[in-house]
């Protein structure tokens, strides 16, 4: 898997010798698997609505932590868990109603034909509960990723996830496919590429007798580097799915919630309609739940011949956190708000473009906006990208990396953040680039 903006102690900087200790300790006790952020690592200790706060007493403006999706610790959303916490806390198989509050709650977001949802604990568990239920309902193995996706980190959806790098082989009935990258010049050409990209990949499956269970896709391909235009573009890849008898698979984990600031959820941008929906990290404010939404006759089968249970998901602490996080949305009006904010990040940064020729393309969608750094001669710039990851992190602001090549800045802040947060970190970019160029 790239390492995009990873701690490497080899190429850190001046770190101060109780974060030293701090490192050694965590490589001994959790082994070479993990990663941390920023050459110079941050040891956060709180966090209020947008803003993060280290041992030192530090405060950091988080631009890129979709988890506590309406600001980190909620009163709201803590009220609901330690009230519920404090009275029950058990499993789906005895009734409560909880449960079914949170359930017909998040299912009228959704369009009328996602009418049922199953709770898991994470995201990657609900890929993994969504792809079976595919394979079930079509019969089939094949299923079509782009190709520096993210999808979790079971072993089935690792296989569906290329970014993973060469280490984590992608599954072989699998097919990887270009991610929809932006064409302004000629946007129509968007959906007509990715549609002839898919139907390629359904080609090749045929030639190997595969039979093709779904497209899984972020529906703002964040990972693959942010791609949200034009609007609508996905409505020709669906029917071509559907044509051949396999499943759009809706990943939500990161687009939805109101991220567009439009819709609830990143799939009414297209004006699409998937069979299953995954959810994940947003639902809970950081609180460890996730699931699936699907049209019922997808289900049938597999529910009836195939009883599911899961001892944490759907549980009545989750259930009473996940429907307090869709109440603050709605009592705080949060979703034209994230459109508001993230208006003013692109107007923002499309404007320091003008003055800085390393910034390439500037795009979004609501509080998810993508910013490519470029060389002089049009390649991806890593380099300048993680340069002002870092040099953003000393100004007090923490932002991520993503694509192929780690050279696009991720932007992707809480809810809760607001048109004069977004001048904080327009701001505070503004200085990194003045500094550097």
């Amino acid at each position: 898997m790239l390492k995009t903006n990873a701690f490497d102690a080899a190429t850190s900087g001046n770190i101060p010798a109780e974060s030293v200790a701090m490192i050694e300790r965590r490589r001994r006790l959790l082994g070479p698997a993990y990663q941390l952020f920023y050459k110079n690592p941050v040891h956060l200790v709180r966090g209020e609505g947008v803003w993060v706060y280290d041992a030192e007493g530090r405060r950091y403006l988080d631009v890129y932590n979709n988890v506590p999706s309406v600001g980190h610790c909620h009163p709201h959303v803590l009220e609901a868990l330690v009230r519920q916490a404090s009275t029950l806390n058990t499993h789906t198989r005895y009734l409560h109603e909880n449960v079914l509050n949170f359930a017909e709650k998040l299912l009228s977001t959704m369009p009328a034909e996602l009418s049922q949802v199953m709770f898991t604990c994470t995201g990657s568990e609900a890929n993994d509960l969504a792809l079976r239920i595919a394979e079930d309902f079509t019969g089939g193995t094949g299923v079509i990723v782009t190709e520096f996706s993210y999808h979790g980190m079971t072993k089935a959806i690792a296989g569906l996830s290329a970014s993973m790098g060469p280490y984590v082989k992608v599954n072989g009935d699998a097919r990887v496919i270009p991610a929809p990258i932006h064409h302004p010049a000629d946007p129509a050409q968007v959906g007509k590429k990715f549609a002839n990209d898919i139907r390629a990949a359904l080609a090749d499956m045929r030639r190997h007798g595969i039979k093709p269970a779904a497209l899984m896709i972020d529906t703002f391909f964040t990972s693959d580097g942010g791609f949200f235009d034009p609007a609508g573009f996905l409505q020709e890849a669906i029917d071509v799915v559907h044509d051949a008898g396999a499943l759009y698979i809706a990943d939500e984990v990161q687009p939805g919630y109101g991220r567009s600031g439009e819709h609830w959820w990143g799939f009414q941008r297209h004006g699409v309609l998937p069979d299953i929906v995954s959810l994940g990290k947003p639902m809970g404010n950081g609180h460890p739940m996730a699931g699936i939404t699907i049209q019922p006759h997808i289900l049938e089968r597999f529910g009836n011949e195939s009883s599911y249970f899961n001892t944490f998901g759907g549980n009545t602490v989750s259930s009473a956190v996940g429907l307090a996080v869709l109440e603050v949305i709605e009592q705080e009006n949060l979703i034209p708000s994230v459109g508001r904010a993230g208006k003013a990040i692109l107007e923002g940064i499309s404007a320091l473009a003008e003055r800085f020729p390393a910034i390439g393309s500037v795009r979004g969608a609501g509080l998810f906006v993508s910013v490519d750094f470029m060389t002089a001669d049009g390649a991806p710039d890593s380099i300048t990208a993680l340069a002002v990851v870092n040099a953003l992190r000393e100004e007090g602001v923490l932002i991520g990396a993503s694509g192929p090549h780690a050279n696009i800045l991720k932007i992707r802040p809480p809810l809760v953040f607001t048109a004069e947060h977004s001048q904080i970190l327009v701001s505070a970019l503004e200085n990194v680039l003045s500094k550097m160029f």
